[in-house]
């Protein structure tokens, strides 16, 4: 059974007021080791749209639901590879 996770992107660089391009493949690696294979993500929280769009792809073919999440939006669904 897949599980639902959320990842709070801020929480990826924290410690540091901005992410920063040249830690990319940690932030990338953090995700990966959260998230497992197989199961639901929503992504959510403050961070430049270079990452949400850099772990977006690092997750596709990882994941089966990849969703967005905002006050504003609600919850925005990236992709849905679930056969159901």
């Amino acid at each position: 059974m897949a599980r639902h996770i959320t990842i709070d992107v801020e929480t990826l660089y924290a410690g540091s007021e901005n992410a920063k391009l040249a830690d990319l493949p940690v932030y990338e690696e953090k995700v990966k080791e959260q998230v497992g294979s197989g199961n639901q993500l929503t992504l959510t929280g403050q961070g430049p749209i270079w990452l949400y769009l850099k772990i977006a792809h690092a997750l596709h073919g990882k994941v089966s639901k990849l969703c967005y999440h905002s006050p504003v939006t609600g919850e925005v669904v990236i992709f849905d590879h679930s056969p159901f």
